[in-house]
């Protein structure tokens, strides 16, 4: 299933999330099929951000709301009438839902709850997609890679809070939207990497606010192994799963992993060393001895689904990620168009996936 411009071209998406990282590499995706986006967000939560370098504030309208605002969120779908759904709103952070678990379940439990509630009051809407994450698995440390039919559970309140965003979904696809005719589904992704993200607590975003100041790179985790990709390559999942969710609902209901083969299965440590080689000048990095909060240290996804049925698979070696992570990154700090830069890239992605 390969992308659609026709498809996409006028069709109504509402696109939670759209001032966020992965949400504005896909609201410009978005824009560049032709659709026409709606987005709905709280302000961009880092300075710098996407949201304000590409120009995305001025060129995509939207809510500047809180997804817990279940009023908020129920008027702007009304209003707007949406015929797609694409739910990315969350606190996506392992180490803030230490600091805030309140806060993080509820915004990813009950402002997933807030979303579907409004969906299944709007007669316009034919599919939703809800963007969750690999940690929302029980993760048991094994060797292989984590399959859409293994346990749900999550040890820190984010990846927990995710678990049960999955549990919501499916509730809701059974007890209300299925009947209603509305298809909807749930994506995993792996680590995603890209350019435009200035995250906390996130291993790219750290190594370059280090290395640009010239200072040593802290790492908390070096031996932690993780399912690295280019934020294109679930995005371009994502969108392929929307088009059957739409064209063909029930073929494609039900959860979908998107994750790097075996080769963009790597260590922290393995990452910074790659990216170290790559960097334009000389780099120091060393190990926290501080204790850390729990994080899992081994996890990795099994994409088969996705390859059989919609034909995806990840284009870009983990060195290829990171090379165009980078090339983002040092192209936004000697200040050229990031709104071009950024949709330069996507198209030469969409060119070598031959969409």
């Amino acid at each position: 299933m390969a992308l659609n411009a026709e498809f996409w071209s006028s069709r109504k998406v509402l696109l939670t999330g759209h001032t966020g990282f992965k949400g504005g590499w896909l609201a410009l995706w978005l824009q560049t099929l032709g659709a026409t986006v709606r987005g709905f967000a709280l302000p961009a939560a880092t300075q710098p951000s996407l949201w304000n370098e590409t120009g995305l504030v001025e060129r995509l309208s939207g809510d500047l709301a809180d997804i817990r605002d279940a009023q908020a969120i129920a008027l702007a779908v009304r209003d707007f009438q949406p015929e797609l759904v694409l739910h990315l709103a969350a606190q996506p952070l392992v180490r803030e839902s230490y600091r805030t678990p309140v806060d993080t379940y509820a915004t990813n439990v009950m402002g997933t709850v807030n979303l579907l509630e409004a969906v299944r009051h709007c007669p316009s809407v034919r599919a939703v997609l809800v963007i969750t994450t690999d940690k929302c698995y029980e993760n048991r440390e094994w060797l292989w890679p984590y399959r859409e039919q293994d346990a749900l559970g999550g040890f820190d309140p984010y990846s927990n809070s995710k678990a049960c965003a999955e549990l919501v979904c499916a509730a809701y696809r059974d007890s209300f939207l299925r009947d209603a005719g509305v298809a909807l589904a749930t994506a995993r992704a792996g680590n995603v990497i890209g350019g435009g993200d200035w995250s906390a607590d996130r291993l790219l975003p750290d190594i370059f606010r280090a290395w640009q100041r010239g200072e040593e790179l802290v790492l908390r985790y070096p031996q932690a192994t993780r399912p690295w990709q280019h934020v294109l390559e679930p995005l371009a999942g994502y969108l392929r799963l929307a088009q059957g969710l739409v064209l063909d609902g029930e073929r494609h209901v039900g959860a979908w992993n998107f994750g790097p083969d075996s080769s963009g299965v790597a260590t922290v440590e393995s990452v910074v060393r790659q990216l170290a080689e790559c960097w334009p000048s000389p780099v120091k990095w060393r190990v926290d001895a501080v204790d850390q909060p729990h994080e899992a240290s081994l996890l990795a996804l099994d994409s088969s689904k996705a390859r059989q049925v919609l034909g995806w698979s990840p284009r870009w070696t983990l060195r290829e990620a990171l090379e165009w992570t980078l090339d983002w990154h040092l192209a936004w700090q000697s200040g050229q168009d990031m709104y071009r830069f950024t949709r330069e890239q996507i198209a030469i992605y969409q060119g070598e996936r031959n969409d």
